[in-house]
């Protein structure tokens, strides 16, 4: 009976084997073979062996297929709050490249995956997102990743050209009249989220991640703000999110529903986002079936430069990046911040009248637009 090669040895309930083995000259070899038949386990073994021999003497790669290299990029960088964005790319991408050595990922064999996703009628700047996870890992086999050998795991990242976003869905604020119509057709906890954005100009997901333990008292203003920490913000900043009194009225009817959660549904469960098949249906019932959630952030920025608020408060009260402390301020600055948003509430806007200019043929043809005058009332 023959003896078993030295460096194999079961693990876990299911009893796999697995290599753990010093090899002279080229390091150690510690990993599963995928396998609880020892003949394979063995053959795998070897098959490793010869692998790290030729990287070694010969400078030969060991080929990796895509789905390896994607899986060690999820694994790597778990710790991104954009991990959810890579992963669902690149279980699109799975059918199409998975198997395929990193070699022969490059920009041919990816046409096929672009004309599926075109045909789905996702826009450009969708499919350059899914291109994009392609093109990083691709970079990281090429220049960072390297085997027990010292070898990269590709050797040269090959050029991914990213698709002309000139199909890029523009922004649509809303009028207090669209306003109107949209949100009467909301469901109450879809309505309040809602009505709590476009007074604040906050994310989706810093809306719906919305916690009691980040609200901050400010005694000697008899108000609140909330600070979403980093980990929440899309630019991984802390976020000082300031109230209206519409916003203040929606947080107040949300309490004593959950301790910890702010924006919560049916019993007091967590809610994960706003863009559901309620809100979808309520748009289409509205007639506004190209309003996104986004457009609610839109909308508050809009209407804030309409009431003459600096750019640089808006930048602060939109939570975009500007390079300064964002949660150090004095409770003047605050109150300023306060008064600038009451200017956009419903209760008490004295509101311009508000020039839009619409082109309702953008896609067909570069048309001269119509102009509209819209009574922010």
């Amino acid at each position: 009976m023959s003896k078993r090669i030295p460096g194999l040895y079961k693990r876990g309930t299911q009893g796999i084997w697995h290599i753990d083995k010093c090899v002279r000259g080229y390091g150690r070899l510690h990993e599963s073979t995928g396998t609880s038949e020892l003949a394979e386990a063995e053959r795998y073994l070897i098959r490793r062996l010869e692998e790290m021999r030729n990287a070694n003497v010969y400078g030969i790669r060991v080929e990796r297929s895509f789905r390896q290299a994607a899986t060690r990029f999820l694994l790597d960088y778990q710790h991104k709050r954009s991990i959810g964005r890579y992963a669902q790319s690149l279980k699109i991408l799975d059918p199409y490249i998975g198997d395929l050595p990193l070699r022969r990922v490059h920009q041919g064999t990816l046409e096929l995956f672009i004309r599926y996703r075109r045909k789905q009628g996702m826009r450009a700047n969708t499919i350059n997102r899914d291109l994009a996870v392609v093109r990083r890992i691709l970079t990281l086999a090429a220049r960072l990743w390297r085997d027990e050998s010292g070898l990269t795991w590709l050797e040269t990242a090959p050029l991914l050209q990213l698709l002309d976003c000139d199909d890029a869905r523009k922004p649509y604020p809303l009028s207090w009249e669209e306003q109107a119509r949209l949100f009467a057709r909301l469901p109450e906890h879809l309505r309040d989220m809602a009505l709590f954005k476009v007074n604040t100009g906050t994310r989706e997901q810093e809306v719906t991640c919305l916690q009691w333990s980040w609200e901050v008292s400010i005694p000697e203003l008899k108000a609140s703000v909330f600070v979403v920490p980093g980990y929440g913000v899309k630019n991984g900043e802390d976020r000082l999110v300031v109230m209206n009194a519409e916003a203040r009225a929606v947080i107040n009817r949300q309490r004593g529903k959950n301790s910890d959660y702010v924006f919560t549904y049916s019993k007091g469960k967590p809610i994960d986002r706003i863009n559901t098949k309620a809100w979808r249906r309520a748009r289409e019932e509205a007639g506004l079936p190209q309003v996104r959630v986004h457009d609610l952030k839109h909308t508050f920025g809009r209407r804030l430069r309409a009431k003459g608020v600096s750019h640089e408060t808006r930048q602060v009260l939109l939570g975009h990046k500007n390079g300064q402390i964002t949660t150090h301020y004095s409770a003047a600055e605050i109150g300023e911040l306060i008064d600038a948003v009451e200017k956009v509430s419903w209760s008490g806007s004295s509101a311009p009248t508000l020039t839009l200019i619409k082109n309702e043929n953008s896609r067909k043809s570069p048309a001269v637009g119509r102009r509209e005058n819209v009574k922010l009332v």
